[in-house]
């Protein structure tokens, strides 16, 4: 198998574990989010430690996407593969934000009795406040314009079909916009038109990473990029 076959498919299982981090973790983690005065109770701990280590997977698998297409990617527009990878790691550390304040509100539940209940509720309630933010800005803004960064590599550079490329542009911009709209309070980012437009950038990523694993990059799309190359590491895309 060559180099940049073997770049593909491990590009495609990154997005898709990046699907699994995220919907299995919130899965996980919905007890501290919907259950009144988590922070005071008992139980669930497991539960939500394991949906914590699923967004520690996701970060991960957030940040490998963009390294392991950088040097793919780099032979298209260096300044805009780049950016993509900036995006998709500024979109990791939002995440961990959010991490580490669950983390932190399971860690309060162990404190003493002797700690005013009161006062951890709010600040149970305040590092919540931080999670619903960092999940508004990292798969939200973000991702939107991560998406937007890479379906335009994707689309100028043909290395896969152009109708998955325009489903990534189009996903990406309804999700930034989205973001925006949520921050203006027209409706909320989990209600059911929150949801529905974060689809078409659900689409945009399983589409990408099916095709990665299961056809890869475009041959002639690859070799056009190589005759670019001027003195440049070869790494990651020598067939």
């Amino acid at each position: 198998m060559s180099p940049i076959r073997r770049t593909a498919i491990l590009a495609g299982a990154l997005f898709l574990l990046t699907e699994v981090g995220a919907i299995v973790g919130r899965l996980l983690y919905t007890p501290v989010l919907n259950t009144p005065g988590y922070v005071l109770g008992t139980g669930r701990d497991p539960m939500v430690a394991v949906g914590v280590l699923f967004e520690v997977l996701l970060v991960i698998a957030v940040v490998g996407t963009g390294v392991v297409l950088f040097p793919v990617l780099r032979r298209q527009s260096p300044t805009l593969a780049l950016a993509y990878l900036a995006a998709r790691i500024l979109e990791a550390a939002i995440i961990l934000v959010g991490t580490l304040s669950l983390l932190t509100v399971l860690m309060l539940r162990q404190q003493p009795p002797s700690v005013d209940d009161s006062a951890l509720e709010a600040v149970a309630a305040a590092l919540l406040a931080l999670q619903d933010g960092t999940l508004l800005f990292g798969p939200g803004f973000a991702l939107g314009i991560g998406s937007i960064l890479l379906a335009t590599l994707m689309f100028t550079s043909r290395l896969v079909p152009r109708a998955i490329a325009v489903l990534g542009l189009v996903g990406g911009a309804i999700i930034t916009l989205s973001t925006v709209l949520v921050i203006f309070g027209l409706y909320g980012q989990f209600s059911p038109t929150g949801l529905l437009v974060a689809l078409p950038v659900f689409a945009w990523e399983v589409s990408l990473a099916l095709w990665l694993i299961l056809k890869g990059f475009n041959t002639d799309a690859v070799e056009r990029m190589q005759q670019r190359r001027v003195g440049a590491d070869p790494v990651g895309v020598t067939s």
